[in-house]
């Protein structure tokens, strides 16, 4: 097996003392009581510098850092705490707390979500502006999905059907009540855990949300797309994986190096990088703290990447994106049948990005026709216009736009019926806010 992993830990141990060089070495050009921050050239030299520390660097994992919600314009405290622990997962809970009654009375009586974070290169905490504002309204939950590096192999496997296996834990953890949301990757196994609970005669989440996933990558295809069709199953297993290298606790685990998925992402627009990065320096040098700012922030999440173990990889790249085995109704998980025509009780809705280049036009949307056992007046599409990829669950549209959207879908289906044929139709209750309260 390539010894790609270890050229590359051997590279980022060599960079480690040059980023450090850089960092201090830009501060003495900038700080005030520095005598070089007082020569012609200081911006300049200080800007360079920073850049060069930044390019160099090595990103960890990010914390979510959300420790305030606002609730009705009242500040609530909010606190992060590990609700179940799996080898590759940990579920998290964002407890929140009030002193006063009312403000108690009000949260008890929101929604619950999970929010199944995609297990595709980033950490979790790409969804803290997802998280943030939930808060305001629901009782929330999300997977925190560990980098493989940190698994020893004594744990063992994980699997496509394990993630799935994990989700449906996390539901049942949880309870029937809560509303699941997955974002991009997670589509896919979700419906395939909602659907085999629903099989089973087990209650399922009372609404599940798709936002921008490959229900159905056949469809407007895009460039992730075609990679993953257009190359056998052996040339990725031969050219994409690689052994943990012994510095890490999973040493010797077969993955799908994180390095490797963000030298991806770069590869997919490095004209827009390359511009971002340039911007960043003339931020700097023009002492427009705000914009490098946001520059640093952004960055900070998108370069921080994690491993996918080996399996897992595989089996998505061969499940959704060459077999079409959940479309083509032909997905066994652990010996038994995949049917999303199963699923009765829970509402569905699903959200596309007008200009998303990593799920096409149709492909989230394509879960409807799957999930033929859902009334029609319990099933919801809308599309984010003007959004990309990111913009469904983050920025400004997602604030503006999406969320709205997504509150009142949950909100309109917090009274579960006895049977789907005798529930009353959202799309009235869609176009008016909850009767409970809610934070402005």
């Amino acid at each position: 097996m390539s010894m790609l992993y270890q050229f590359y830990e051997a590279q980022r141990a060599m960079l480690s003392p040059f980023a450090e060089f850089a960092s201090a070495s830009s501060k003495l050009y900038s700080h005030p009581l520095s005598p070089l921050a007082h020569t012609l050239q200081a911006p300049r030299v200080s800007a360079g510098l920073n850049l060069m520390h930044r390019l160099s660097k090595e990103y960890e994992k990010p914390e979510f850092n959300i420790h305030t919600v606002q609730i009705d314009g009242v500040d609530v405290a909010v606190q992060q705490q590990t609700a179940l622990e799996k080898p590759f997962c940990r579920l998290l809970r964002f407890k929140r707390f009030a002193d006063d009654m009312p403000m108690l009375k009000v949260m008890k009586d929101q929604p619950t979500v999970l929010v199944v974070a995609p297990l595709s290169g980033h950490h979790s905490t790409l969804l803290r502006e997802t998280v943030r504002e939930l808060l305001q309204h629901h009782k929330v939950y999300i997977t925190d999905w560990t980098d493989a590096r940190m698994v020893p192999v004594e744990a063992g496997p994980f699997h496509l059907d394990d993630y799935i296996e994990y989700v449906q834990e996390f539901i049942r953890h949880i309870g029937p009540d809560v509303n699941v949301i997955s974002v991009c990757q997670p589509t896919v196994p979700v419906l395939a855990a909602i659907s085999l609970m629903a099989s089973r005669g087990e209650k399922t989440p009372r609404t599940m949300t798709m936002m921008g996933g490959p229900i159905d990558a056949r469809l407007s295809p895009t460039a992730v797309n075609n990679l993953a069709m257009n190359k056998s199953l052996e040339w990725f297993e031969h050219n994409v994986i690689f052994r943990v290298p012994t510095n890490y606790p999973g040493s010797q685990r077969q993955v799908y190096p994180g390095f490797l998925q963000h030298t991806g992402f770069i590869a997919m627009n490095p004209s827009h990088h390359a511009q971002s990065h340039y911007d960043y320096y003339m931020n700097l040098m023009r002492g427009e703290d705000e914009n490098a700012d946001f520059h640093r922030s952004f960055y900070d999440e998108y370069n921080a990447v994690l491993d996918m173990p080996a399996e897992y990889y595989l089996d998505t790249i061969r499940v959704v994106f060459q077999d079409f085995s959940l479309v083509n109704g032909t997905w066994w998980v652990n010996g038994e049948l995949v049917r999303p025509q199963d699923i009765k009780t829970t509402a569905l809705l699903t959200i596309e990005g007008e200009k998303d280049d990593i799920s096409g036009a149709g492909q989230t949307r394509a879960a409807h026709d799957l999930c033929t056992g859902i009334a029609a007046q319990r099933r919801l599409h809308y599309d984010a216009m003007g959004a990309g990829h990111y913009g469904i669950f983050s920025g400004r549209r997602w604030r503006e736009n999406v969320y709205p959207q997504l509150r009142t879908f949950i909100a309109a289906h917090q009274v579960r019926k006895a049977t789907a044929s005798k529930s009353t139709a959202p799309k009235t209750a869609l176009k008016t806010s909850p009767k409970r309260r809610t934070a402005r």
